[in-house]
């Protein structure tokens, strides 16, 4: 029985630097399970449109599909947007939705990797605030799992982590950087929980003027890669199951 295709969906930006982000991490994913054919549609702004490669899927003979939303949280794309293209996708095709990528011990540890690329080290966590900077939403849900990251990261021993969002929830960047300056952490960095460049993570790194450190984007971090692969893993686990019963 061969592998269900795996289809990587991404928002969509009319930033070219976000499309060449997601290209870049499922190139990753690829070299990593050379096994598992990955393709890769979008939401919007972008071609190839998920409608479309899964149309091309099903000409192609395809029947087994877990379609995996590129995201660090349950919000309106996970629950409502994605659902609803799945649901309009050729009826014989068989599609999973794999569950959104964070929160995931994997994820905290490429936020670590880009605030130590970025120029801090292990010796400065205990006197370093972090701002952990999400896009934001307007779902308690979505808004609640940033939180509860920003206080389980703090106890891994920076000097303190706040959360804080680049829309529709507060503090803003900018405000969690002053809290902390106020909070007495000799340094402040700002790691931004985003996938990739655009409108949101570039008014992050506007927010974070008054830090001393800026992170970059989670991208195609060997982290991230093998985040998405487990969560390919888990959704398709029920098949392999029935299929060993």
């Amino acid at each position: 029985m061969s592998a269900p295709v795996l289809l990587v969906i991404a928002h969509g930006s009319r930033d070219p630097r976000h499309a060449q982000t997601v290209h870049a991490l499922v190139r990753r994913v690829r070299s990593l399970r050379p096994d598992v054919r990955v393709e890769t549609g979008f939401l919007d702004f972008n071609v190839p449109s998920v409608q479309g490669v899964l149309e091309s899927l099903e000409t192609e003979g395809v029947r087994d599909v877990v379609a995996l939303p590129l995201l660090l949280t349950r919000a309106f794309h996970a629950k409502a947007d994605i659902p609803a293209v799945l649901a309009d996708a050729p009826p014989r095709l068989r599609i999973r939705q794999a569950e959104v990528l964070g929160p995931s011990p994997l994820l905290r540890s490429a936020l670590e990797r880009r605030l130590y690329e970025a120029g801090l080290t292990p010796a400065d966590k205990s006197s370093t605030g972090v701002v952990l900077a999400s896009a934001g939403s307007t779902d308690p849900e979505a808004i609640a799992v940033i939180a509860e990251i920003a206080r389980e990261w703090r106890h891994t021993g920076w000097c303190a982590v706040r959360p804080a969002f680049a829309s529709a929830s507060l503090p803003r960047t900018e405000d969690a950087v002053r809290e902390l300056r106020e909070l007495g952490c000799a340094r402040v960095a700002v790691a931004p929980y985003v996938l990739a460049p655009g409108f949101l993570p570039d008014r992050i790194a506007r927010g974070a003027a008054e830090a001393d450190v800026l992170a970059d984007v989670l991208g195609p971090s060997p982290e991230v890669a093998r985040v998405v692969l487990d969560r390919y893993d888990e959704a398709r686990m029920p098949a392999l199951a029935a299929v060993g019963a």
